[in-house]
């Protein structure tokens, strides 16, 4: 477990151990000395009943049981969470990935827009243009200036010609007209097909959103439960030390008695036969001790590391992180200003120049792949709920070499250097390449 639930469940099992220990070291001095020094006189030490020994053994196994059973529930409560996170993962890589679908739609429809009322406006001087020469040769008559132009010709061929000419301007002025009217056409159906994919856009956008806000509070309920679980484990844990430190109190206290009276009657022997033994020292018994636990990458791989690098220890943020740096997260990490994983790598790879998708999906999608045989420096690895579907992806990290990342891992930790993780493995990618 990677969370303060597994911390609170591994903190309740050191208090118990360490209260076994010093408990079972208490009772083994106490002997030891017994042994070691059995000439000195001590009070006879309380031997327990066998039904208070019965008692505390159950008090104990009790708790044991129950702190078994709490730890399976903990087991599954953890797992339901990991999947939860997984799944808000994807959901918000979906997210991100209909958000970027809609901005680019809701810019198309702004550049058809544009080109539909530059199309109308084209059209509009066109035809005010034919209108206004109508107008003017039906308000001057043979003083029109074509009309002028073909009275003054200075000879039939002449005239001939200028009329040619004349009816060539119209004709021209008539196919002005009929070019931008197509044009207009094109552009207002252009413009008609650019709002309903925005309107599609904007719809599925919508319903990654709500998709998300389902995931969140699914990843919610999830944490609030193994919480629950890890905080009643952590209470029953106590109590299994305290009956461990009892029953084994009560055996070191029998054991004691029981050679205090072997010791006695060692004793009682030892001088009844003390005119015909000859007293000799005996060599001491040692207690042996217990064993002790024994002590070529491009210049853009690195410059992307080392932007990446510099924000180990920033905090994790769901949806955070932008081309300039870290962002306000989104859901269950509302206000909190960071990255997530996606957001880090693309924040890398834009500090030496590399554009790459927002989110881990489409990054994966659309970078060159690369065997895990073929790792380099500065490969981007990507973990899925099922490896053999892309569309599964829930986690991208940075490959470092020699078996290490760099990861942005997820709510309530930060970025950090970590050991290469193999299960759930789906593939690698090459920004650099």
């Amino acid at each position: 477990m990677n969370s303060s639930v597994g911390t609170q469940v591994r903190a309740g099992r050191r208090t118990g151990i360490r209260l076994v220990r010093r408990t079972a070291g208490a009772v083994a001095v106490a002997t030891a000395c017994l042994v070691l020094a059995p000439g000195v006189a001590a009070a006879a030490p309380t031997n327990p009943s066998d039904s208070q020994i019965s008692a505390a053994q159950q008090a104990k196994d009790a708790a044991a049981q129950q702190v078994g059973v709490l730890a399976a529930g903990l087991a599954s409560a953890q797992a339901q969470v990991d999947a939860a996170n997984a799944a808000a993962a994807i959901a918000l890589d979906t997210f991100q990935g209909k958000q970027a679908e809609h901005e680019a739609a809701q810019a198309t429809a702004e550049s058809a827009a544009a080109a539909s009322r530059q199309a109308d406006a084209d059209l509009a001087a066109a035809r005010a243009a034919i209108a206004d020469f109508a107008r003017t040769s039906y308000m001057h008559g043979s003083t029109n200036p074509g009309m002028q132009a073909l009275m003054t010709a200075g000879d039939p061929a002449q005239m001939l010609e200028r009329a040619a000419l004349l009816d060539a301007a119209g004709d021209h002025r008539a196919d002005v007209v009929a070019s931008v009217t197509v044009a207009q056409e094109q552009a207002a159906a252009a413009d008609v097909a650019a709002q309903d994919a925005l309107t599609v856009a904007a719809t599925l956008k919508q319903q990654a959103a709500d998709a998300l806000a389902a995931a969140e509070q699914v990843e919610a309920g999830a944490r609030q439960q193994a919480v629950a679980f890890a905080t009643q484990q952590s209470a029953v844990q106590a109590q299994l030390a305290a009956a461990q430190q009892t029953l084994l109190g009560l055996e070191g206290a029998r054991a004691a008695a029981t050679q205090y009276a072997q010791q006695q009657a060692a004793a009682q022997r030892a001088a009844a036969a003390a005119p015909q033994r000859v007293a000799s020292a005996g060599p001491a018994s040692v207690v042996a001790a217990g064993p002790t636990a024994g002590a070529g990458s491009s210049s853009a791989v690195e410059t992307a590391i080392s932007a990446a690098k510099r924000y180990v220890g920033t905090i994790y943020a769901w949806g955070g992180g932008s081309l300039s740096g870290p962002s306000v997260g989104w859901g269950v990490d509302e206000g909190v200003v960071g990255f997530d994983c996606s957001g880090l790598t693309r924040y890398a790879y834009a500090q030496a120049g590399i554009s790459i998708a927002r989110n881990s999906t489409q990054q994966y999608a659309t970078l060159p792949k690369v065997s895990r045989a073929e790792l380099q420096r500065g490969d981007l690895i990507f973990w899925a709920l099922d490896t053999d579907r892309p569309s599964t992806i829930h986690h991208v990290a940075i490959y470092l070499g020699d078996g290490m990342i760099l990861e942005a891992p997820q709510s309530n930790s930060v970025i950090r250097v970590t050991s290469m993780r193999w299960p759930g493995f789906i593939g690698a990618v090459r920004p650099s390449a």
